[in-house]
Order: structure tokens, then C-alpha cells, then sequence
């Protein structure tokens, strides 16, 4: 009896922790070069993660998970929401293109339709206000009209800035007041369709745009100041965040429409504090917070989260900070960067990392000491970093500690590799040399370039090319 009561412990223990129940992952692939979708199916099967969210649609990239068994949530950029607004035609033959065809047996299990990205961004002035609704109410209808809308559900990823408190505390919340009525329409919208609110809530950017913010307020361990709201009691700013939205909702007249985190993460490079040492300490009280299933205080029980992001992308935007090109789990080759356990239960150890990976040669593009001409320096570094990435050089990141020629010779390396080791990258007007002795030093990583996907979808391309052209060549034998 002994030994059956061991076995069925041991059992239970392996199926509580084989999956990260509720977790997805965030893949963008604004990088230099990419990793193939192949690569990405089988980091997340060996690690356990059966969910993600892609910001487009793109056929090439999405028929790779078909059969595997991972959700799928299809992305529309804002740039393309005109589009689907003006024109339910547009919108159907959208979701005949980009959906129905997926859904075969043994096909693609796509989930949700992401129509926008954080459309009502304060910094877009607007843009998107007129568009989004009706873009979400065709894509909508058209996924009804093919018969798909009991199964896939479009939504909007919101930025937590839709809504706000003040200094009030969650009770207080309620939909920003110049977007108050589109909200308003737009959560009624997810109600009468049984659509969820997606929304993304970041505690790093709490603590980077607020020099007064409690840093232990961040995180998931407890030991900041207690906050008191209404009778509640919050150790942690994203309770307070998803509760302010509770509130909002209730005061649309849309209590009860579910809530799916789309975005949550803590960076590691590019800031003060975005480093390792913070992303491992948010990390893991946040998974054991997930595996608890708990919820918040106004919102108890299960919620879906999607880790932002999976891999770093040295080609995003750095208008909000340094820190957007490393919000990875993974580095830019899809190695892990610190251990943790993705199913909560605090065995931590290193993540599967992406297998196989090619890299281009064992070449570094630095400074040549030697060159003659150094008055130019200034301005060929300003152009390196300009058309590469050269955000671990900021204030607090993981490079911020090299002297004037190692910033040069990151600098050059950075536009070397991401323009895939073209010698005519690495020229600069004599500056530059190209090295095969590793330039990393220190804490500092000087990478070297990947054969991108892109490399790959050629040869693909030109296999099914040459395929076709045999067969044409046998038919007339």
C-alpha cells in the first residue's frame, strides 16, 4: 500500500509540474536576423509552454505550428487597421487567408485574433481612435460569418494606461476620460461576444518612469510596504494594476468579461534596472504567483499570462528606453539567460535553449588602433549605432563599463554582425578591422551574427522551386 501511495504522490508531482498551466510567450521578430519557426516550436515543447501570441499574421511563419498542439494568437498591425475598418470584404477574405486556411485537421489551433497593438497609446495622438472599434467588430463578424466565432475570439491588446486611478488606489479606477466612451463600447463589445479584455502590465516601467516608486512594489515576494485600498490590502503593483481594471470594467457596465494578461516581463539590459539579477527576482515570485492560481483580490482564480517576450529583438523601437531590445527570456539565439521554473513550483534551472543554431563565422569587427584618420571616430560611431544596436552601451547596461575604444569597437562589431559580416560593413574610412580573437570582455558580450531565417525561407523557397521544375521535366519525358 505503501509503495502504491509513493507511486500515485510521484504521478500527481510529475503532472503538476510538466506544464505551465496558463503561460504563453510573446515572439516578435523585429531582430536583425531571426529564428527560424522550427526553432521556436521546439523551444517552447521542451519547455512546456503550449501558447503563443504573434504580432501578424504571416503564412510562412504561422503553418509551422500546425499539428504541434501550441495556441495560437494571430496579430493585425495598427498600420493595417484602415483597412480592416473600412471594408468587411477586406476583413473576410482576411480571415479566409490568414485563419480558415490553417484550420484543417491536424492544422493550426489558433485561439484569438490580436486587432491592433496598444492602439490608444497616449504618444500615437489618436491615430488609431476612429479605426480599432470597427476593425474589431469586421474581423469579428467575418470570423462569424465563416463559422469560426464560437471558437476564436477577436480582442485588442490594451497598454495599462487605458486606465487610471490617480493617486486613489484600484476602488478609484476607471477608463482614461478621453477614451472613456469608446471603452466603454468596445468592453460591452467583449461582453455581448464573450471575448476577453487583453491588457499589458509591466511593474518595470512603473519603476523606471517613477524615481519615487517602491522598488519592492515591483515584485512578487512580499516585502514591500503594504498598501491599503478600500479595505484591501496590496503588497504588489500588478494586484493593484489588474484591480484598477476590475474596477474599470464594473463602471462600463462590463463586470465579469475575462481578463488575459498579453504582456508581462522584466528586461535585462539597457537601464539601471534592467538586468538579470532583477529579471531572475520578478521572474520567480511572478511563477510562483501564476502556479498558485489566486488571482487578485478583485479578480480571484486563473488567469492566462504572456511572457514578454520570448527573445531579445535588436531592431525595436527604443523611444521608450534602451531597455526594449532585451525584454527576452531568451537571448538573441535563443539561449537562456538565468535559471527559473516556468511552472512555479520553485525548482529552478535553466530553460531548454534553442537548438542547432547556426552562427556566422568567428569574426568581431573592432577598432583598428592603428588607423590614421581618427577624427572621424565620432561621426562613424554615431552611424554604427544609429543602423545597429548599441543599447548595452547605456547608462547601467551590460557593456556601460568600456573604455572610449572598447565603445568603438562595440559599436563597429554591432553594425558588423546585424548587416550579416559584410566586409564592407566593417570598414569605416580604415577604422575598423575585422579580429578573429573573441572582443568580449568581462560582463560584456560582443555577439556574433546568426544565419538568419530569412537565409533559410530562400532555400526553402528555391527547393520547392527546384522540386517543381523536375516534376515539370519528368511530365515531359
Amino acid at each position: 500500500m505503501a509503495h502504491i501511495k509513493m507511486l500515485i504522490w510521484v504521478c500527481c508531482l510529475a503532472l503538476s509540474t510538466s506544464f505551465a498551466n496558463g503561460l504563453g510567450v510573446n515572439w516578435g521578430t523585429q531582430a536583425a536576423q531571426t529564428l527560424h519557426p522550427t526553432t521556436i516550436v521546439q523551444m517552447l515543447k521542451d519547455n512546456k509552454i503550449d501558447k503563443i501570441k504573434l504580432f501578424d499574421s504571416d503564412h510562412w511563419t504561422v503553418k509551422y505550428f500546425a499539428g504541434t498542439g501550441i495556441e495560437v494568437m494571430l496579430g493585425i498591425p495598427n498600420n493595417q487597421l484602415g483597412k480592416f475598418a473600412d471594408d468587411y470584404d477586406f476583413a473576410k477574405d482576411w480571415v479566409k487567408n490568414n485563419v480558415s486556411i490553417h484550420l484543417y485537421d491536424g492544422g493550426v489551433n489558433i485561439k484569438y485574433v490580436a486587432v491592433g497593438n496598444e492602439p490608444f497609446l497616449k504618444s500615437y495622438n489618436s491615430s488609431f481612435m476612429k479605426s480599432t472599434f470597427p476593425a474589431l467588430q469586421n474581423v469579428q463578424k467575418a470570423l462569424n460569418s465563416a463559422g469560426l466565432g464560437d471558437k476564436i475570439k477577436a480582442t485588442i491588446p490594451q497598454n495599462a494606461d487605458v486606465y487610471e486611478s490617480g493617486n486613489s488606489g484600484p476602488s478609484q479606477g476607471d477608463f482614461r476620460s478621453d477614451i472613456r466612451d469608446l471603452m466603454q463600447k468596445i468592453c460591452r463589445f467583449f461582453k455581448d461576444n464573450n471575448a476577453p479584455f487583453l491588457v499589458n502590465i509591466y511593474p518595470f516601467l512603473s519603476l523606471h518612469e517613477n524615481k519615487n516608486f517602491p522598488i519592492e512594489f515591483a515584485f512578487f515576494d512580499d516585502k514591500a510596504k503594504l498598501v491599503r485600498d478600500n479595505g484591501i490590502s496590496y503588497t504588489n503593483m500588478f494586484d493593484a494594476n489588474l484591480d484598477t481594471l476590475v474596477v474599470s470594467l464594473k463602471k462600463a457596465g462590463s463586470p465579469g468579461v475575462k481578463v488575459i494578461i498579453g504582456e508581462i516581463g522584466w528586461p535585462t539590459d539597457g537601464d539601471l534596472y534592467a538586468n538579470v539579477t532583477l529579471a531572475k527576482k520578478f521572474y520567480s515570485g511572478f511563477f510562483k504567483k501564476m502556479a498558485s492560481k489566486k488571482g487578485t483580490p478583485l479578480y480571484p482564480g486563473y488567469i492566462e499570462y504572456y511572457l514578454f517576450s520570448l527573445t531579445d529583438e535588436n531592431q525595436k523601437s527604443i523611444a521608450p528606453g534602451s531597455f526594449e531590445r532585451h525584454w527576452g527570456v531568451f537571448k538573441y539565439d535563443g539561449q537562456p539567460k538565468f535559471p527559473m521554473d516556468f511552472t512555479g513550483q520553485g525548482h529552478e534551472s535553466m530553460p531548454v535553449g534553442a537548438k542547432n543554431i547556426k552562427y556566422l563565422e568567428n569574426k568581431w569587427c573592432v577598432l583598428n588602433k592603428y588607423a590614421e584618420d581618427i577624427g572621424k571616430l565620432p561621426s562613424s560611431v554615431q552611424y554604427a549605432c544609429s543602423r545597429s544596436d548599441c543599447t548595452a552601451l547605456s547608462y547601467g547596461g551590460s557593456c556601460n563599463k568600456l573604455d572610449a575604444d572598447g565603445n568603438v569597437s562595440y559599436a563597429f562589431n554591432m553594425y558588423y554582425q546585424m548587416n550579416n559580416q559584410d566586409v564592407e560593413s566593417c570598414v569605416f574610412d580604415g577604422l575598423a578591422q575585422i579580429v578573429e580573437k573573441n572582443a568580449s570582455t568581462g560582463s560584456c558580450l560582443f555577439p556574433i551574427g546568426l544565419e538568419s531565417a530569412g537565409v533559410r525561407i530562400g532555400l526553402d523557397a528555391m527547393l520547392h522551386i527546384l522540386a517543381g521544375f523536375f516534376i515539370f521535366l519528368a511530365i515531359l519525358v
